[in-house]
């Protein structure tokens, strides 16, 4: 019988979209689910953005480009990053890709041996596990803490630094958690990499979905300008609502960035034109979808976060950004997995375990809150009711 590879053997995929899998399945059987467990904003693409897409198709932009994005696109980009982030980079730092996650395995391929290290936050977003066992790269996981509101904590990284220590993965906004870590635990994360002479990639696909009440965005990036070490990785899927667009942006030094382009080329040749025209609409139109979108997403983070808190066992803390609650249920007298397990089956609400996102999730579950404030209320009620029935393993 003919094997696999060993890199085959070590790709894991992303959860979320396993329990999605089995999710439609009992949909397909008549089974009423409410929503929680994918980050897919249930929004519409705003119409600004499609039109611009329509409009380049129309105008033939339907061939090949250049692998490292369209010119006008970049320079978008360095406005926004300017605008945003206090500092332009030149365009030959800048690389258009397919999606922003794709940018975790190029910055992994271009920057990591097999067998050296790379920090990442436990729990976190499962694609950076899964690329770093695909690369045979050693992951070394630095814990989020409750009662640190989940901020990773740069004390923690640093004593987790070794000799083979090659690359820290920070995510804030961050997923699953939504907590987002204060400028001086940023600066603090930046200087222990600048100390150490290793690269930080900043994942700030959330950077848009910061609340009032978090103050405002906050990027390391600014420190070096991403001319030496520092790697910004965004994308357009969640503040724009344009998940099924596939379109992301990544910013870092020029060399960083040349061989990235290379890869891209290599395996993907080049991003559509067209999405890249609705990109640069997104960046440089109107904003006002943006905003009304935001302003929602924080109305249901509260009803949400008032809504668990009310629930018999759950604990949830208020999150700062992105559109995640991560509460803890230990108090039911569950485990994450029987819970997500008996929510799903037996009351009807789809969320991921916290496991799914680490070993340091186990105890917590993940709710996504890009659904409706009627689905959320109808979620709460489905899982109150049957916690407060007694049906718990």
């Amino acid at each position: 019988m003919k094997k696999l590879s060993k890199a085959a053997y070590n790709i894991e995929g992303q959860p979320m979209f396993k329990v999605l899998d089995r999710v439609l399945d009992l949909e397909k059987q008549g089974k009423n689910i409410i929503h929680f467990e994918i980050g897919d904003p249930d929004f519409d693409t705003p119409t600004n953005i499609k039109e611009a897409a329509c409009s380049s198709i129309m105008d033939g932009e339907t061939h090949y480009t250049s692998s490292l994005g369209l010119i006008d696109i970049r320079i978008a980009a360095c406005d926004a990053t300017e605008f945003s982030r206090g500092f332009r980079p030149k365009v030959s730092q800048v690389l258009v890709t397919p999606g922003a996650n794709i940018i975790i395995y190029y910055a992994l391929r271009c920057l990591v041996e097999p067998g050296e290290e790379v920090i990442i936050p436990d729990p976190g977003f499962p694609t950076y596990l899964s690329a770093i066992k695909f690369c045979d790269v050693k992951p070394v996981f630095v814990p989020l803490k409750e009662k640190n509101e989940f901020r990773m904590n740069p004390d923690d990284i640093r004593e987790r630094i070794t000799d083979k220590t090659r690359l820290i993965i920070i995510n804030s906004p961050q997923n699953p958690t939504g907590s987002v870590m204060t400028p001086e635990e940023l600066d603090e994360v930046f200087h222990i990499a600048e100390e150490k002479d290793i690269y930080l990639l900043c994942d700030e696909i959330y950077s848009r979905m910061v609340y009032d009440d978090n103050k405002f965005f906050y990027s390391p990036s600014n420190r070096d300008q991403c001319l030496e070490r520092t790697i910004l990785t965004n994308g357009f899927s969640k503040a724009f609502a344009m998940t099924g667009w596939r379109l992301g942006c990544v910013i870092g030094p020029e060399m960083v960035i040349e061989k990235m382009g290379l890869l891209l080329q290599t395996t993907s040749s080049c991003v559509s034109p067209f999405i890249q025209r609705a990109g640069i609409e997104a960046i440089r139109g109107s904003q006002d979808a943006v905003k009304n979108m935001m302003n929602e997403y924080k109305e249901r983070r509260d009803i949400l976060v008032d809504g668990l808190n009310a629930i018999p066992g759950v604990e949830c803390i208020k999150p700062g950004g992105a559109f995640y609650v991560f509460p803890n249920i230990t108090k039911t007298g569950m485990d994450d997995e029987n819970f997500a397990k008996h929510m799903l089956e037996e009351a009807g609400v789809s969320l991921l375990p916290g496991s799914s996102f680490g070993k340091n999730g186990k105890g917590f579950v993940r709710l996504c809150y890009a659904t409706s404030q009627g689905n959320i209320i109808e979620g709460l009620r489905r899982m109150k009711e049957y916690l407060e029935g007694g049906n718990r393993i």
